[in-house]
């Protein structure tokens, strides 16, 4: 497969699941937004993570996607998710093809996360804020398909599963653990980009999962 048949077969497949003006239904939950970015290598797919730095308050060293609050003067979820981009890895906003907004996921503590897809160019290096940052690094996004290195278990309060995958970077030789909402995102992104069941049981309907993600917002809503 040529470069442009990948990322144009990604965009496609994507945007059948862009939630439009949905999101204007959702209850007043704190909200924030992560970038999801893609890109080309080698013809195959691969996904950006960084690491957070050490020393934040909450979820120091874990492995996500660059993201955070919503700030007032955010016009929207996009632009949530791209100036987190660029404070967190120097990520300019015009160095970046959104494809879709996701259903949005609440978390443990009651945010309200949007994923947005986007595709920025291989050649991008990032610039690590060492304030929020400590590493960044990129996984072949077929990876989040594989049952080798995936480990997870059921949720008791929750439906669906909380997924772990250990990722040994060949560029740096480390071993990743990716986890939590961040791995449940970039399964559903690998299902749907890459067009490919996961070889592990997910807990959601790999056709059609943005049905998971209402059920699960349905949930905390009745609890609210």
């Amino acid at each position: 497969m040529c470069r442009m048949d990948a990322k144009e077969k990604a965009k496609e497949a994507l945007r059948r699941f862009e939630v439009g003006n949905s999101l204007s239904c959702l209850p007043a939950l704190p909200k924030a937004s992560v970038l999801i970015p893609l890109f080309v290598r080698g013809g195959e797919l691969h996904v950006l993570l960084t690491v957070r730095s050490p020393q934040l308050r909450s979820n120091a060293g874990e492995v996500c996607f660059p993201g955070g609050k919503y700030e007032p003067e955010d016009r929207d979820e996009i632009e949530t998710a791209l100036r987190e981009a660029e404070e967190e890895i120097g990520l300019l906003p015009d160095q970046v093809e959104v494809v879709c907004r996701l259903w949005p996921m609440v978390t443990k503590r009651g945010l309200l996360v949007t994923p947005v897809v986007a595709f920025i160019e291989e050649s991008f290096r990032a610039r690590p804020n060492p304030d929020e940052v400590s590493d960044v690094f990129t996984v072949p996004l077929g990876f989040f398909t594989q049952a080798h290195e995936h480990t997870c278990y059921a949720l008791a309060t929750l439906p669906g599963f909380v997924h772990f995958f250990m990722y040994l970077d060949p560029a740096s030789g480390k071993r990743r653990e990716i986890w939590g909402l961040t791995a449940l995102l970039a399964i559903v992104v690998a299902a749907v980009a890459l067009e490919k069941k996961p070889a592990f049981t997910t807990g959601f309907d790999v056709e059609n999962p943005l049905a998971y993600f209402q059920r699960s917002l349905d949930l905390w809503i009745s609890k609210l």
